[in-house]
């Protein structure tokens, strides 16, 4: 029976020329001291936690500007022209409703990922999700708003996706 290399390896790799290395990263994901961190760096860097700040406002704001276009669709049949025939057929006074709702919603949502709470996140990823779902609906009425809109949903979803809130509290307490 021949032994597997794995189960006779030590904690601490040896070089070639017998001395002992420390690991890179100790039990707790940190890097080890006396090392230089080489190896995977924890999750949680400043791009996650910038674009989760930005994905925030960027919901409040699309909250805000989505309660607007709710009322001033609900006001007024004729704000928005049709461009063509489309599959999908709503009338004006249903998006206004839809976007009135989708809008308090999502200002509600932005407010909560910029204090930090925990619901916010998954909210905020399933109501872009529904919002880029909306918007290709709304095609027909704004089409140029609508694929802006589609591109800040998707970029809303990576960021909120990607965004470790634990790592990054525990990469500020370092």
């Amino acid at each position: 029976m021949t032994q597997q290399p794995h189960s006779t390896q030590q904690p601490h790799s040896t070089s070639t020329g017998g001395e002992e290395k420390p690991p890179a990263w100790n039990e707790s994901g940190r890097a080890a001291p006396g090392t230089r961190g080489y190896g995977a760096p924890p999750s949680g860097g400043g791009l996650a936690v910038g674009g989760a700040v930005f994905a925030g406002v960027l919901m409040l704001m699309n909250g805000v500007i989505a309660i607007l276009q709710g009322i001033s669709a609900l006001a007024k049949d004729d704000v928005y022209t049709r461009v063509g025939d489309y599959v999908y057929s709503i009338n004006l006074t249903g998006w206004g409703v839809i976007l009135l709702c989708v809008g308090a919603v999502g200002a509600v949502t932005g407010w909560g990922i910029l204090r930090g709470m925990s619901w916010a996140r998954v909210c905020g990823i399933v109501l872009a999700s529904l919002s880029a779902i909306l918007q290709f609906m709304f095609l027909p009425y704004a089409p140029i708003w609508s694929v802006i809109m589609i591109a800040v949903d998707v970029f809303v979803i990576w960021a909120l996706a990607v965004y470790d809130p634990e790592a990054s509290m525990s990469g500020a307490r370092r």
